[in-house]
């Protein structure tokens, strides 16, 4: 059973800080890109950052360049997402999701809320 379990979501006032962390287990983890996204509330899902299966490659949006840090860990099958700087612009769920080809899975989603 595939199952992608986010954790690390949580209250943060502006300018702090969060690690949020996305648990693989059910699938070949090594072999698919990982990525964020996140849905702010009455918003679409967009993309934060991607890293590839080695992890060799990692893309952000603008939003998260300079600021937010991907990475992963094929051994333990996590990914990280470390989030500095946090402004309220940044509240919303934060979602793990694998790729490979056309097989895609997605996480529950774990909620941030930037507020002082």
């Amino acid at each position: 059973q595939v199952q992608l379990v986010e954790s690390g979501g949580g209250l943060v006032q502006p300018g702090g800080s969060l690690r949020l962390s996305c648990a693989a287990s059910g699938f070949t983890f090594s072999r698919y890109s990982m990525s964020w996204y996140r849905q702010a509330p009455g918003k679409e899902r967009e993309l934060v950052a991607t890293i590839s299966t080695a992890g060799a490659s990692t893309n952000y949006a603008d939003s998260a360049k300079g600021r937010f840090t991907i990475s992963r860990d094929n051994v333990k099958k996590t990914v990280s997402l470390q989030m500095n700087s946090l402004t309220p612009e940044d509240t919303a769920v934060y979602y793990c999701y694998a790729l490979r080809g056309s097989v895609r899975y997605w996480g529950q989603g774990t909620q941030v809320t930037i507020s002082s």
